[in-house]
């Protein structure tokens, strides 16, 4: 299977970031994602780099954000405040199983 090199320079004459680009990221594709790529950066007049840099960024973003945030609705919101609010209950099976030796302990 061939494969295409994805090689993102920025444009001298495009405005530069505030921050100094000074990373370089290179990924190997298939002729047909690297086609893919090139035409969804063309479509929203980015250059590839411009593309594919916010793409993943934005990417990244909502992957860290998946670990931090919980979107609910108000109902299940309500539910689960309650739960932390309301005091905490005894369980026979769970009382039992703390009290007994861990396994490394016996």
């Amino acid at each position: 299977m061939a494969t295409t090199t994805i090689t993102a320079k920025a444009n001298s004459s495009r405005k530069r970031a505030s921050a100094v680009r000074s990373g370089r990221l290179g990924l190997r594709t298939t002729p047909a994602q690297a086609a893919l790529i090139q035409r969804a950066a063309a479509a929203t007049r980015k250059s590839v780099t411009e593309f594919v840099l916010s793409s993943v960024c934005e990417k990244a973003e909502q992957t860290l954000l998946d670990q931090r945030l919980f979107m609910v609705d108000e109902q299940t919101w309500l539910a689960f405040q309650d739960a932390l609010e309301r005091p905490a209950q005894a369980k026979k099976g769970l009382q039992s199983l703390i009290a007994e030796p861990a396994i490394w302990e016996r």
